[in-house]
């Protein structure tokens, strides 16, 4: 629960002891709620600490910098889109064209649900090398996931599928951005996204 004055917010889970993985994950989240309500650019290491109702070098003990903060807070909101795509489509098998469309939908709700802070993040990282890591990393993992969803129905060899993924993915990052800025709706962005993925996945039936 939170509570909420004209001035700030207070993570009411901040008070008492807690262990250093659940610490953590309190100040992640509390970062993510200051790159929501204020800004990426107010997220710094000590306003951290005000928010979180921790000291500054609480703050510093995990993540040392600003940078190596937004690193971790960018990492974490991405593997939370991931983990989802991965639930949702993990409903065994079925026919190609209900997997084409439920993948469209999926990626693109899961990028949607997570948009603002993940692209604000991402924007005040913009030219970090670390940044231009941790990005393949998990773009890798999402990949791994399309062709784990695609291969029973697609012809094309195991590289050519990979590059195929690679593409799709960098379609429907496109098209969540839009949907975010608000230039079309989710509908419109999964019936330009769906043909896409068909594309790739024909049927082998």
């Amino acid at each position: 629960m939170q509570v909420k004055d004209a001035n700030t917010t207070v993570d009411n889970r901040s008070v008492g002891r807690r262990s250093k993985a659940e610490r953590r994950l309190q100040l992640l989240d509390t970062a993510r709620l200051i790159v929501r309500e204020e800004g990426a650019d107010r997220l710094t290491l000590a306003h951290l600490a005000v928010r979180a109702g921790v000291s500054k070098p609480v703050t510093y003990e995990h993540f040392e910098t600003r940078t190596g903060l937004l690193i971790e807070l960018y990492r974490w909101i991405d593997t939370e889109r991931i983990t989802a795509f991965r639930v949702a489509m993990a409903r065994g098998s079925r026919p190609a064209e209900e997997t084409i469309a439920a993948l469209a939908e999926t990626y693109l709700a899961c990028g949607t649900d997570q948009g603002d802070e993940f692209h604000a993040v991402g924007a005040a990282l913009a030219g970090s090398e670390e940044k231009a890591s941790v990005y393949q990393e998990l773009v890798d993992k999402v990949v791994e996931m399309f062709v784990a969803v695609l291969r029973p129905y697609s012809n094309l060899p195991a590289e050519s599928l990979v590059l195929a993924s690679m593409a799709l993915i960098a379609a429907g990052d496109a098209l969540t951005s839009a949907i975010t800025r608000g230039t079309c709706s989710a509908a419109e962005a999964a019936e330009v996204f769906a043909p896409l993925i068909a594309a790739v996945a024909q049927d082998q039936s």
